[in-house]
Formats: structure tokens, sequence, C-alpha cells
């Protein structure tokens, strides 16, 4: 009878600490999501690189990373974005709950900075000039969504 009630209290620890570890790990949806941003920071870093001078332009280089820019904005972001992943709810995420609000327009926003990713990509393979004029409108998509929706670092 011991040994089972032993048993019985050592399985209740496991299980209490896998519910704890669980908790703690961070949430998949997050995860995927901050990455899908590291991949346009990637991104728009070499490009921007470029636009400076601090990098030597290179049209096939351009090229892929506006066509990544694009592809990654054109994808449906919709399993990246599960109510009360925000920052209110848990820990490590930017995202502010006004994304989950009546009345947001956080896909309006997406829109605009697939609109403008596809049109960097279009001419990004043209020359330096052209991935200065194309990183306008991609920075105010980005800037518009981060400025609304994301938390300050400070």
């Amino acid at each position: 009878m011991r040994k089972l009630v032993l048993a019985t209290a050592a399985l209740a620890t496991l299980g209490i600490g896998s519910a704890a570890i669980g908790q703690s790990a961070p949430n998949p949806a997050v995860k995927a999501r901050q990455g899908l941003m590291n991949n346009y920071a990637l991104n728009l870093g070499v490009l921007g690189a470029m636009a400076k001078g601090d990098m030597e332009y290179n049209a096939e280089t351009a090229k892929i990373a506006a066509d990544n820019l694009a592809a990654l904005s054109a994808t449906n972001q919709m399993l990246l974005w599960p109510e009360g992943t925000d920052n209110a709810s848990i820990e490590g995420t930017a995202a502010l709950p006004a994304i989950w609000e009546a009345g947001s327009d956080v896909g309006a926003k997406s829109d605009a900075m697939a609109e403008a990713a596809a049109a960097l990509a279009a001419t990004a393979g043209d020359g330096v000039d052209a991935i200065r004029t194309g990183m306008g409108p991609v920075g105010q998509a980005c800037g518009a969504c981060h400025k609304s929706y994301r938390a300050s670092n400070n």
C-alpha cells in the first residue's frame, strides 16, 4: 500500500511539474510570429543597407530579399495571432490587446504591407534608386502597424 501511495504521489508531482513547465514554455504562435518578424527584419536589413550605400547594390540579392518580403507578407497569418497572445495576457510578446479589439484595422495594415512589399519586389532588381523608392512605403506600412499594435521597447 505504501508503494502505491508513493507512486501516486510521484506521478502527481510529475504531472504538476509538467504543467508548470508547459505554462512557462513560449507560446508556439508567438514564437512563429516573432520568427516572421525576424525574417522581415533580415530582408529589410539587406535592402536598407543597399539603399544607404552600406552594402554594394546587387540586383540578384535585392530581388531575393524583396521577393522574400512579398512572400512573407502575403501569407495568411491568422494562426499566428490567436486571442490571448497579447502582452497583457502573456509574457514574451509586444503585441498589444488592441489587435483583437472590435474596430481594429490590423487587417488593413497587413494588406498595406503586402501591397508595398509586392511593389518593391517588382522593382528591386532595377537599381538602388528603385529600392530607395520602394522602401518608403514598406517602412510606412511597418511603422503604421507597430505604432498602433506593438508595445514600445522603452
